[in-house]
Formats: structure tokens, C-alpha cells, sequence
């Protein structure tokens, strides 16, 4: 569990200020999400999708494109799945985690895929480029790398953080999958399948979600805890 506390039922001072701080970046990413599909939704030009064009456009290069081109594949569907089916099957069979585990993470990814998918169709917005061999077919908005990308390794980033290895290895792992997110996101760009603003929504939605699940998650295992705990005490 993330979030302990010295009774079952009172959470400590540092898993409250997680609570807070997860709160607050959750809605705050919630608020990104709507704020840009309000703007897609009125066909408005989004200033940050130009911009951005802009900054990256005198660091196109053959060699940039092919590098980019390799990390966009660890946000695809294919990567990603099989990635998941791994997890699943190292929780499920090699790990001592809960198996409550297994199903918020299942959720997690099943959920972003149908959340994504929807909003693109909803929104049907066009890419800037259709390249097949970046998987750049379909509607743009929101992106499904980014979303995709930061709901499994955002989730990796969690199983990490509630493990028992070294604390010095947690922020190595957990900064460089961290880095990971940003770079295949930013990879969607750089191979122009996707604008600024697509990247943005497709990680608003997928952390808001990524935040639900986990703290269904949170929420399963601590009651399972203080059932075990009143369970103790009338040892039964």
C-alpha cells in the first residue's frame, strides 16, 4: 500500500499530503483536458500547437527522426499490450502483491484504450500528417501514446513505489520511466502524427485515470486491511 497510517483507519501525515497533492494534480489535469476539448470542440486555433511547431521544426533531422521513431514504439498498442500481459503474469504468478493488484491494473489499461478511443472518435480531429509507419492513421485527439504511455508506466511508477527494494534504485527506476512518458510523448511530435495539443490532453486523460485506478486501488487493499485488522481482534 501507498498510503498507511498508524491505526487502519487514520491515515499518516506524509499519505495525506499524497492525498492532497493527488487531488490537486488530478484536477488540475482534469481541467487541461476540458479546457482543450472545449477548444477543439469550437474549432479553435490552440496557440501552443504552433508554438511548438516552431521550436522543434530547426532540430528535424533524418537521424532525430529515426531515434524518435524507435521510442514512439514503446507508446504503440502491440508494445504495450504485450507489456501488460507480462506484468500481469510476473503480479499474478512471481510477485507477493495483492491480486486486487491484477484487476485495477487490467482496469487501467482496458479503461484508457476505451476512454481514448471514444474521445477520438467524439472529437474527430484530424492529424497533421497520416504516416502508417508511425501508427499516425485514424483521429488525432487526444493522443493514445501519450495516454497509453503514462497510464502503464505511470502504473509501473506505482508498483515501484510500493515495493520493498532500495529507495536509491525507486527514484532511479521511477525517474527513468518518468522520462520515458516525456520522451515518447514528445516523440509523437517530432514524427508530426500529432499536434502539442493532442500530446497534452492524451496526458491529462490518461493521469486522470491512471489516479482512479490507483486510488480504487488504494481504497480496495486498505479496506482489505482494516477487515483483516478487526478480523485480528476478535480472532476470528
Amino acid at each position: 500500500m501507498l498510503f498507511r497510517g498508524t491505526e487502519a483507519g487514520r491515515p499518516s501525515k506524509a499519505s495525506l499530503i499524497l492525498i492532497t497533492a493527488g487531488f490537486f494534480s488530478t484536477g488540475l489535469a482534469f481541467y487541461v483536458f476540458l479546457s482543450l476539448a472545449g477548444k477543439i470542440s469550437a474549432e479553435e486555433n490552440i496557440a501552443l500547437d504552433s508554438a511548438f511547431s516552431n521550436i522543434i521544426a530547426p532540430f528535424s533531422s533524418p537521424e532525430l527522426l529515426l531515434t524518435m521513431g524507435y521510442l514512439t514504439e514503446a507508446g504503440s498498442i502491440w508494445w504495450l499490450g504485450t507489456a501488460s500481459i507480462l506484468v500481469v503474469i510476473y503480479i499474478f504468478f512471481f510477485s507477493k502483491l495483492s491480486r486486487w493488484t491484477v484487476f485495477y491494473f487490467i482496469i487501467a489499461m482496458i479503461g484508457v484504450s476505451v476512454l481514448t478511443t471514444g474521445a477520438k472518435l467524439f472529437f474527430a480531429r484530424e492529424r497533421p500528417e497520416v504516416i502508417a509507419s508511425f501508427d499516425g492513421t485514424g483521429y488525432s485527439f487526444p493522443s493514445g501514446h501519450a495516454s497509453g504511455a503514462i497510464t502503464f508506466y505511470g502504473f509501473l511508477i506505482y508498483l515501484v513505489s510500493v515495493s520493498e527494494i532500495d529507495r536509491k534504485m525507486k527514484w532511479f527506476i521511477n525517474i527513468f520511466l518518468s522520462l520515458l512518458i516525456s520522451l515518447i510523448a514528445l516523440s509523437r511530435l517530432f514524427v508530426n502524427v500529432h499536434y502539442f495539443s493532442d500530446i497534452l490532453a492524451g496526458l491529462a486523460l490518461g493521469f486522470v485515470w491512471l489516479m482512479v485506478c490507483v486510488t480504487a486501488l488504494e481504497m480496495t487493499l486498505r479496506q482489505k486491511r482494516r477487515r483483516q485488522s478487526a478480523c485480528k481482534s476478535l480472532n476470528c
